[in-house]
This record gives C-alpha cells, structure tokens and sequence, in this order.
C-alpha cells in the first residue's frame, strides 16, 4: 500500500512542477501585459494589452486575406476594429512571427524563418528599451526607467506613423524641424491593410488647410483655419463629443481633437470603398459604429467643382453659380452643367488706373484655395483693402482671423478656386471694376435714401408749420377769442379775433371821428391801438347791414 501511494506521489511531481511553471509564466504575462523588453519578446497568438484595457496588440488575419499582421485594435468592442497596421505594406505569409528588440533597440517583426518583415528603423537608442502599448493606443519604445509618458522622451511612437485612423491625441500634420509628415492613408479594401490611393493631411503654405487627395489630384479641402474652425467644415462648431485643436508655430503645423468624456469611443477613419473621411462613434447599447460625421460633407464640398470664381450652393439647382459680377467662360458649356472652365469678370479689372477698381462684399463664403496666398496677423482690414488694391495681381482679401470680431489679413493672387457658401464660412472681398462693385450698389441706396428722405422732411415741415400755428393761436387767444368769418357765399374761410365791447372802444378812442378810416357797405371802419401798441381795424357794423 505504501508503495502504491509513493508510486502515486512520485507521478504527481512532474504534473505539480509543470503546473508551477505555467503559473510563474502566467504570473510574468499578467505582470508585463502592456510590455515587452529584449529578453522578453511576443510571440504569434500572445497579445499586449493596454493598462486601462482598452487597446490590444497582435498578430490578426483580416477577413478573407491569408496574409498575417501586427496591428493594435479595440479590445473590448466584438467588431474587432483595427486601428494601426505596423506592416501593412509588407505583410507575412507565416503565422509563426515574433516581435522583439533587437540589440540596438528598434522593434523588429520577424518572419518564420527570422528574417525582416518590418522594423521602427529609430536612430536614437537608450540603455534600457522597453516597448509599451499605451492607454491611448499609441505603441512607443521609451527608456525603461522613463515612466513620464512625455512623447519628447519616446524613442519612438507609432502616433508618428499612423494608417487610416486618427486616435484622440494623435497629431495630424507636420514636424516643421524634421520634415515628418503625419497624414492618413486609407487600406485598399476591407480585409487588405495596404496602402490605397486614398489620403488626407495638412496641405502645407502660408496658411495652410486640411487636405484629401486621391493619388496626387486634390479631392477636397476644409477652408484655412479662421480661428475658430475651417472655413468649410460643418460641425467643428462647439459640440458635445469633442474639442479640435490647431496649431501653428516655427516649428509644427498639426490638428488633434480631445474627447469631452472618456467613456466615448469615437475615431475618424479614412474610408477607400466609400471615398470619405468619417468620425465614427461605438454605440454600446447597439453594437454598432455610428457615422458623426463625413467629409466631403456634399457634391459641393468636391474640389473645385464649380471652376474659377464659381460658388457652389448645395440646395440651389444647378448648384454652381458664377459670383455675382461674372459670368460664364464658356456659355454653352456652363448650360450643359460643365463647370469646369468657370467664369470671368463681367467687366475687366482696370488696375493701376484710381478708383477705377474696388471689392464686393460676399458674405457666408468658404474661403478660396489658400495656394496662392499672402498673410499678416497684424493688419486691419481697411489695411488689408490697401494692400490688396496696390498689386494687379490681388484678386481678394478677407480677415485672417474671425474671432473677437475679426483680425490680421488674407490675400489671394491669380483666380479664385473651390469656392461654395458654407455656414461656417465668412465675409471675402471679391475684386472687380468699380461699376460692378458695392459702389454702385452704394449710389443706388442713396437714390433710394433721397427717395424716403424728402417725404420724411415734408412731414417734419408740415408738423412744424402746425406747430407754428398752434402758438400763434395760443397767444392771440391770450388777448382774445376767435370766430369763423363767412365769406359772401356763406362759407367758412378764415378766423378773426373780437374783443369786448370795453376794449374796443378803449382802443378806437371811443369810436373817435379822428380814428375813422372809411365806411363800407356795412358801416364805418375805425383804427384801433391796443394795449400793447398793436394796431388793429375794427369795422362798427350798422343796424341796416344785417351782419349782427
């Protein structure tokens, strides 16, 4: 019996040993699940996950592909949604890959056979490189003893480097000092992470602007930053998702946005199917993506599409219509709904010759393509009129900068592109020949100002010949009471005053044959001198007149 329980103990032993082993494996993996050092690299079917759990690193097989990537998903959502690709371009044919730090510190995917699929190719090494999934999603390698999260201690980040997704924090645009271009580059298809032709970035210049191209022809275009959003972008208004942010400086050029509460999942992707730029928010309750937003927004917002000096408005049919002050290069073209050959002044500019040429105001506009461009931020806009009016070449301006009631200046030289009215667009001063500018609107209203003008003055005139009148009768009333005369026809045509009996007599001296001017047919007329010296005609009425 004894024997038997030794014989039982003993197979035991390789069972409990295997069993420790596998918990001080699991125990290592529970311990590092965010991390990966040189002595400790990931393994095909092994995954990195995120400290708050909300991102995951691995190996994946997308859709219907045989091929096999790295890449970094949500963990937590059932649709896997795949938001970097680190060898999309490059992808294995093996599933057996491993992920590690090589001796000089980059990250290496290896293949099967231990050769190169993809690496991070950094240049700055550190003693100790650790590589870590971050919170956010972003994968960096970093000093193992730097745990400050500063993306200026990061060896190396894959938010330098991003795919067809933008994450919350993830800078969009330019590092000025190196010459990186951060931009999104849409997959081929579904289920095929390698680049398309689809991308969407920061188109760089003097004030520059959000971009989408399909190869290297120009799709769309957001407006120029206007300090509070893009000229052309619906939705960047204050809203309850999210906050966007430009910046601007010697040294980057980059847009990023923030979410207000951080139990929201919401990204924007590059779509190639769709040939759009979409904010998707997870909808929990559902299970789905919810589209926010998509840019181009409408047929309007395609690149150009009503040609020069045309405007696109999206409820008007047909859409395009030539800035008022042009017409059409091509009539019969533009008849067709051809726009692309656009419009031309009506009347041609008369540069260099005073007050010849001058600007229409045209409010609710996107701003035009900013290629062509010129700014300063410390301009008025009576400056930048002026400035604008001194080159031949300036064929608008409008303020740099809305905000606070608007500042600094824009000038635009050559023709004006990818116009369309925009309910986040702003004022732009169109130039054109004087007879077709706001001047001759502005003649027009004071025509119609002169026209109001003296209807009004003969009012006022008529109230203060009234007024008039009434103190006039105010104070012969104080010294008297008026009457109606008639006239020999019976009507009515005038007021008299009369007196008193007393005072009459009193100013005609008692009816004194020295006073007496005349007689009538109705009896004498005497002259009268009242109190205070004025001098009246007073007519004694006799008893055979039959006027009283």
């Amino acid at each position: 019996m004894q024997k038997l329980l030794h014989a039982n103990k003993m197979a035991l032993l390789p069972a409990m040993f295997l069993s420790l082993n596998l918990l001080f494996f699991l125990s290592q993996i529970s311990h590092a699940t965010d991390t990966i050092s040189k002595s400790q690299p990931l393994l095909n079917g092994s995954t990195l996950v995120s400290k708050d759990g909300t991102f995951e690193l691995g190996f994946f097989t997308p859709g219907s592909s045989t091929n096999n990537y790295l890449g970094i998903w949500f963990k937590n959502i059932p649709v896997r949604t795949v938001v970097w690709v680190a060898n999309r371009d490059n992808p294995s044919k093996h599933k057996s890959n491993m992920l590690s730090l090589n001796k000089e510190g980059n990250l290496v995917l290896l293949s099967q056979n231990r050769s190169v699929v993809w690496s991070t190719n950094a240049t700055t090494m550190v003693l100790n490189p650790v590589v870590q999934l971050l919170d956010n999603g972003n994968l960096v390698i970093r000093d193992q003893k730097d745990n400050s999260n500063n993306e200026d201690s990061f060896v190396w980040q894959s938010f330098d480097h991003p795919c067809d997704t933008l994450l919350q924090g993830m800078k969009l645009g330019w590092n000025l000092k190196t010459g990186l271009n951060r931009y999104l580059r849409a997959w081929k298809s579904w289920d095929d992470p390698s680049s398309g032709d689809f991308t969407s970035g920061v188109k760089l210049g003097v004030n520059p602007e959000l971009a989408i191209w399909k190869g290297s022809v120009e799709y769309y275009r957001s407006g120029p930053w206007n300090g509070i959003f893009s000229s052309g972008v619906f939705g960047f208004s204050p809203n309850p998702l999210f906050d966007y942010k430009h910046v601007q400086n010697e040294d980057e050029v980059y847009v990023r946005y923030t979410l207000k509460n951080s139990s929201v999942i919401s990204i924007i992707v590059l779509n190639q199917t769709l040939y759009l730029r979409q904010r998707i928010t997870w909808i929990p309750h559902t299970r789905t993506w919810s589209v926010y937003q998509s840019l181009p927004q409408d047929s309007c917002d395609v690149y150009n599409v009503c040609g020069a000096y045309g405007s696109c408005v999206i409820n008007a049919s047909p859409v395009c219509a030539c800035l008022e002050g042009f017409k059409p290069k091509s009539p019969q073209d533009w008849n067709q709904m051809d726009w692309t050959q656009g419009c031309v002044h009506s009347e041609p500019l008369s540069c260099g010759v005073k007050n010849r040429d001058g600007f229409r105001k045209i409010s609710g506009m996107k701003m035009p393509d900013t290629s062509h461009s010129w700014i300063n931020q410390n301009m008025t806009l009576e400056d930048c009129r002026a400035k604008c009016l001194e080159n031949c070449s300036c064929t608008a301006y409008a303020n740099l900068d809305t905000s606070g009631g608007g500042s600094g200046c824009s000038i635009w030289f050559g023709d004006l592109f990818d116009l369309r009215v925009s309910e986040s667009g702003q004022d732009l001063y169109v130039r054109m020949a004087t007879s077709d500018t706001d001047a001759k609107h502005n003649k027009h209203s004071k025509k119609l100002v002169s026209l109001v003008s003296i209807p009004v003055s003969l009012v006022l005139l008529l109230l203060l010949a009234f007024s008039y009148i009434f103190m006039t009768r105010k104070n012969c009333k104080e010294n008297g009471i008026w009457t109606k005369e008639k006239d020999d026809g019976g009507q009515e045509n005038l007021e008299l005053p009369f007196f008193d009996l007393a005072t009459i007599s009193n100013a005609t001296n008692n009816f004194s044959i020295d006073n007496k001017l005349g007689e009538g047919g109705f009896g004498p007329v005497y002259k009268g001198t009242m109190l205070d010296g004025q001098e009246i005609a007073v007519k004694r009425l006799s008893r055979s007149s039959g006027q009283g």
